[in-house]
């Protein structure tokens, strides 16, 4: 992950946790998104429960589509 795209990541992290729980929620999901940080090429999530695949592409297709992330 660039540095530019970390920092956008940490600028905005706030909103793109609100906007996973309401789209987690909005699909009737019971996790929720409690952390987000990046890595040194990765993102880091942290959820309130263990997730199985479904949920985490769930998860990745919405920062995936971010428009401040490329």
């Amino acid at each position: 992950m660039s540095e530019i795209n970390q920092k956008n990541l940490m600028k905005e992290s706030g909103a793109y946790i609100v906007n996973l729980n309401k789209t987690l929620k909005s699909i009737k999901l019971d996790i929720l998104v409690d952390f987000i940080c990046p890595d040194t090429s990765n993102i880091i999530v942290v959820t309130n429960k263990v997730t199985n695949s479904s949920d985490l592409q769930t998860i990745e297709h919405y920062i995936k589509s971010a428009s401040h992330i490329n």
